[in-house]
């Protein structure tokens, strides 16, 4: 099965099922020059632009009723420099053969989030992270980014650049789509290294109580409550002189495919049809993965196949706040009759200097919450969005929110100089739809 987004009559929806839109033409550029040149004509037959990648976002981000630039012919690496360690890579290039790539040639990223279907333009412009005490997203190790704005030209960014050049840069890393289609990445990389990932149960009391030295002893460190019971999966990653142990082919096929994907689905299936059942299913779910401990190079550690669709909604909340946040969370959930199926993920990230990174400025604990595609989500989401924004979360731009510019500027400090960008960049929103317009104001 296939994780990119499905057409069928003209229409384009995401992953997850719940965005749709018909766009009035679908371009695949096979170069630059063909990409610009499909911008300038957008702006002859006064279209709009977006591009999309493999529609991973939840949120209606890439949706367009004009022209629908798709990436898939702008993949490859361009250039290898193992003097400034940095490879530059096409916009279109999944994350998954980047970093099959990079092993190959015996380098990797630093660090990376729990899927690698998206691509690398998808992924940096929307905030994908993983969990890192150091380490930050995955557009945080962006060092140059090329892009064709809203007049056809390609613009070239990197810190090292001129002042506007480094404007451009310390916007564009996540762009939002709103100041261009990004055409190349330059991200740093590094020598390949070994993680040994630590999984093992722990009580939400436990893990709540002992956070901060978990995430203070742990290069990575992750874990998942079962909403419904007190239990938490908690993975901890961190580097390893060896030697190589991966997970056995067959226990990994059994604990990675049949009890995460298959099992769990067919879960899924029985509390949507009888959501009475939840509770108790939450409970036997969050005791059938035993603890394990497995060392294996990075992108082999940092994700894992998702096969089950679900819907999610994410916020970052400042690391310090999000314990309390957790324990807010978990009494809404326990007093409210809600049945959520679904875990709830907990990972961090180190303050950076990107302007509308979920992270800018800060030191932040991303709380995620899903439900199963095609389950009512309206009432979790709302409730859990609540406690999110009561401590000043921050919204990942590619997952389910209900934010706008008004409240963005006030949890952004650099949010005015985004749209000051934006208006030199796109003074005619030629990169506009209706979620920018929301989420950066008209």
């Amino acid at each position: 099965m296939s994780t990119a987004a499905s057409g069928k009559n003209g229409t384009w929806r995401n992953w997850g099922g719940n965005v749709a839109a018909r766009p009035a033409r679908e371009v695949t550029p096979a170069s630059v020059d063909e990409l610009a040149a499909a911008v300038r004509r957008a702006a002859e037959d006064g279209l709009r632009v977006k591009a999309v990648g493999t529609g991973h976002s939840f949120t209606a981000i890439a949706a367009t009723d004009g022209v629908l630039i798709r990436p898939q012919l702008l993949t490859g690496i361009r250039n290898i420099d193992r003097d400034a360690m940095t490879v530059t890579v096409e916009a279109g290039t999944p994350l998954k053969r980047l970093n099959m790539a990079l092993a190959r040639e015996g380098l990797s990223l630093t660090n990376m989030g729990d899927i690698m279907e998206q691509t690398v333009s998808g992924a940096t412009s929307t905030g994908t992270h993983g969990t890192g005490r150091e380490s930050g997203s995955i557009a945080a190790q962006i060092r140059g980014l090329e892009l064709v704005t809203a007049d056809g030209s390609v613009l070239s960014c990197s810190e090292k650049g001129t002042e506007e050049e480094r404007a451009v840069f310390a916007a564009a890393r996540i762009g939002l789509g709103a100041l261009g289609v990004v055409t190349a990445i330059t991200f740093a990389v590094e020598p390949i290294f070994l993680l040994t990932a630590r999984e093992e149960p722990m009580s939400f009391d436990k893990v709540t109580s002992t956070f901060d030295e978990l995430w203070a002893e742990n290069e990575h460190f992750e874990f998942y409550w079962f909403p419904h019971t007190g239990s938490t999966n908690t993975k901890r990653n961190n580097r390893s002189a060896g030697p190589e142990k991966p997970v056995p082919q067959l226990q990994g096929w059994f604990e990675d495919e049949f009890l995460s994907n298959g099992v769990f689905q067919v879960a899924q299936w029985v509390g949507r049809a009888a959501p009475g059942t939840i509770p108790s299913i939450a409970r036997i779910s969050s005791k059938a993965l035993s603890a394990r401990s497995y060392t294996d190079i990075p992108y082999k550690v940092f994700t894992s196949p998702r096969r089950v669709r679900f819907v999610e909604m994410e916020y970052a909340v400042p690391r310090e706040a999000v314990v309390e946040t957790l324990r807010e969370l978990k009494r809404t959930i326990d007093r409210s009759g809600l049945r959520v199926s679904f875990p709830v993920e907990v990972r961090t990230a180190p303050a950076d200097d990107i302007t509308l990174s979920t992270a800018s400025g800060r030191d932040s604990a991303y709380i995620a919450v899903h439900m199963v595609k095609g389950t009512p989500y309206q009432a979790y989401f709302t409730a859990a969005e609540r406690i999110f924004t009561a401590h000043e979360g921050r919204p990942h731009w590619g997952k389910v929110h209900t934010r706008d510019a008004e409240y963005f500027s006030g949890v952004y400090p650099r949010f005015g100089e985004f749209t000051a960008l934006r208006d030199r960049l796109d003074p005619d929103r030629r990169f506009q739809n209706d979620y920018l317009r929301r989420v950066l104001g008209a």
